[in-house]
């Protein structure tokens, strides 16, 4: 969370959008601080947008907080469709095409956002991981990333020399 926070801020004040999924966990915080970073941000939940039914129910007033501050929820979902196990791997594949480029944070050795790492890889991305624990299982995903030729992202610094945008300010 802290490493989330930390990267994000470092990008305050840049013309830089940020994408997520609205799920608990890492999406949540990654919302959050874009948000308390001034930066716009947008969410694709894996489920409908009518507010009955917009996934998770627990982060249905971080959907207002980001609608209210400019950003935006997109769903190819009907307004009414409930989360189901294959909508959140099935949303990845838009969250992966809109970003010029994925991070991931944190991820264990199975999870959605290796899903949206290997989509970005195939739609021709920038695809970076933050380096972890060998002993954290939420680092497994990350590190196995690295291995792979994913660019390593210790810093803000490193993002904005990614998008070739360090000499921005």
């Amino acid at each position: 969370a802290n490493v989330c926070k930390t990267l994000i801020e470092g990008l305050r004040g840049y013309n830089i959008v940020i994408v997520s999924g609205l799920a608990m966990g890492i999406d949540s915080i990654v919302h959050k601080a874009a948000l308390s970073s001034g930066l716009t941000t947008i969410a694709f939940p894996g489920s409908g947008l009518s507010w009955k039914t917009l996934y998770p129910a627990i982060n249905r007033d971080l959907a207002k907080d980001i609608l209210e501050k400019g950003g935006a929820l997109f769903s190819e979902y009907t307004p009414e469709t409930r989360g189901a196990i294959w909508t959140f791997p099935q949303r990845n594949r838009i969250v992966a095409g809109i970003a010029d480029m994925i991070i991931i944070i944190e991820a264990q050795e199975k999870s959605g956002a290796l899903i949206t790492a290997r989509l970005g890889t195939e739609y021709n991305k920038i695809v970076g991981a933050v380096p972890g624990s060998i002993y954290s299982n939420s680092s497994q995903g990350t590190n196995w990333l690295l291995r792979l030729g994913a660019t390593p992202i210790t810093s803000s610094g490193d993002i904005l020399k990614e998008l070739g945008r360090s000499e921005e300010r």
